[in-house]
């Protein structure tokens, strides 16, 4: 099963890049976290587990390529995939972030379609075989990005996605607001907002608008949990 929803770090130290990135991957439902510098990067790494790193080559305290070589060889982060980002063009650069360990390599500048799209590729290597999730009458293939109820097709946003298959991954377990914020969401996530119940409620409604049960329980004080008749 899908352990959790793709978490994304994202490090830079051009501020203003590294948000928009931030910003974007986000809207396409990914967790994302950012760095601006080497230190920072490091501790996250060593903190978390990541599915993919975004990395500029040329940032502050501990550059690009000694991270890529340290997630490497110490296995930091759960040996995520890792786009090296930068404005160095030579063979030589790219030649030595790849033999670093890097998956891939963009040159700024740079869109973000582009960087989508190589984010997308490098996910696909690392997709599980068992991509189909199911719990009763709701199924998921997460690698075509398409859910079903029984034979209607769910018209999910990204976030709704998430968290529908995070529900699968944990079908009947009680699963907390916190637990949802930190696998679905990012570490940005205010603990006090509603958006967990939000979309929640959203995603209800989608479940059950051709007449189905409901399928998303609320456990008072606990959470949520996704327990469908089979």
């Amino acid at each position: 099963m899908y352990r959790r929803d793709v978490r994304i770090l994202v490090v830079d130290d051009e501020a203003d890049l590294a948000d928009a990135i931030g910003r974007g991957l986000r809207r396409e439902g990914y967790a994302v976290d950012v760095a601006y510098d080497g230190e920072d990067a490091l501790e996250k790494l060593r903190l978390s587990e990541y599915d993919l790193v975004c990395l500029d080559l040329t940032i502050p305290d501990v550059d690009g390529v000694e991270i890529c070589r340290q997630i490497r060889e110490e296995e930091l982060a759960g040996k995520p995939r890792i786009i090296m980002i930068t404005a160095r063009d030579s063979i030589e650069d790219r030649v030595e972030g790849l033999d670093k360990g890097a998956d891939d390599y963009l040159v700024k500048p740079f869109a973000f379609r582009e960087l989508n799209a190589r984010v997308r590729s490098l996910l696909r290597r690392d997709a599980p075989s068992d991509a189909l999730l199911r719990a009763g009458d709701i199924e998921m293939d997460t690698a075509a990005h398409i859910a079903h109820r029984r034979d209607r097709e769910l018209d999910l946003t990204a976030k709704e996605f998430a968290l529908l298959r995070y529900f699968l991954a944990h079908a009947g377990e009680v699963l907390s607001q916190e637990q949802l914020l930190e696998h679905v969401w990012d570490e940005h996530a205010d603990p006090f907002t509603n958006t967990v119940r939000v979309t929640i409620g959203t995603l209800r409604r989608k479940l059950t608008a051709g007449g189905e049960a409901q399928a998303i329980e609320t456990v008072v004080g606990r959470g949520y949990a996704l327990r469908v008749a089979r």
